[in-house]
């Protein structure tokens, strides 16, 4: 049977942490799209990624997750498409076929390279330090209770990664850097002259490089930085990076109890 049309007045619910890069990419499109919605921010002094009831919602037992009325979206990068088609108010990806394609293209690096790269030396350089006082065995506890990536959390252990491999990460990270800045070079945004899906997917990622000590990647690139300082002026960037939702220095995050689900 064929689902009917969802409801743009049927209510959003957003199961998130402050702290994930997955989440802030959807909380920034809600917030371009001025749409109101539950914040549901996830206990991870408590696991509750890895809860029955959420894993019901999300079996991969990572956020975020979206619901739309009895709709239930995963994914960070499938939601962010999901709202931008449900809702076409301020929208954020082009409607020229060729342009469209070029954000797609955009995306899928982001997806590939990027967003799994970030994840290194959030670890070794934020994360690690707040489970000093943990043991190996309630660790390997935490991983096991992991649907998805438990192979990520095994080869970083306790101790994080190598330095080598940290430098390989970091390498991925200045090699998107390089590509930004080439394209920056010629227009106003990542994928062409409009603010798109793909821009708000580079966002965290580089919030995040600034708060573990890498935004020194693009001092010597003019046009990132000028785009960097473009997103933080845009309303949906204080929205969605509120106080206790970033790493380091300018974060408040509290110490972690749980395997960050991003």
């Amino acid at each position: 049977m064929m689902q009917s049309i969802p409801s743009t007045n049927d209510e959003l619910v957003l199961y998130n942490w402050p702290t994930s890069t997955c989440s802030q990419k959807v909380r920034l499109v809600l917030a371009e799209k001025s749409l109101r919605f539950e914040d549901r921010r996830l206990d991870s002094s408590k696991s509750e990624n890895l809860s029955d009831w959420y894993l019901k919602l999300n079996e991969n037992g990572v956020v975020p997750t979206l619901t739309h009325g009895q709709r239930v979206i995963i994914d960070s990068s499938v939601i962010a498409e999901y709202l931008d088609e449900v809702f076409p108010a301020s929208p954020l990806s082009p409607s020229d076929p060729y342009k469209r394609a070029r954000m797609r293209i955009w995306r899928q690096f982001i997806d590939e390279v990027p967003t799994p790269a970030i994840r290194v030396p959030s670890y070794n350089r934020y994360i690690r330090h707040k489970w000093k006082n943990m043991s190996e065995e309630a660790f390997s506890k935490l991983v096991e209770k992991r649907t998805v990536r438990k192979h990520f959390y095994r080869n970083m252990g306790l101790e994080g990664s190598s330095q080598e491999e940290e430098n390989q990460a970091i390498e991925k990270l200045r090699e998107t850097v390089n590509r930004m800045e080439r394209s920056l070079t010629e227009n106003p945004w990542v994928s062409g002259e409009q603010f798109t899906l793909a821009d708000i997917a580079l966002i965290p990622t580089l919030v995040r490089m600034s708060d573990i000590g890498l935004g020194h990647v693009w001092n010597d690139k003019p046009h990132v930085a000028a785009w960097f300082e473009r997103v933080q002026a845009r309303p949906s960037f204080t929205q969605t990076f509120y106080p206790g939702s970033r790493y380091g220095a300018e974060g408040s995050h509290p110490a972690l109890e749980s395997l960050p689900a991003c």
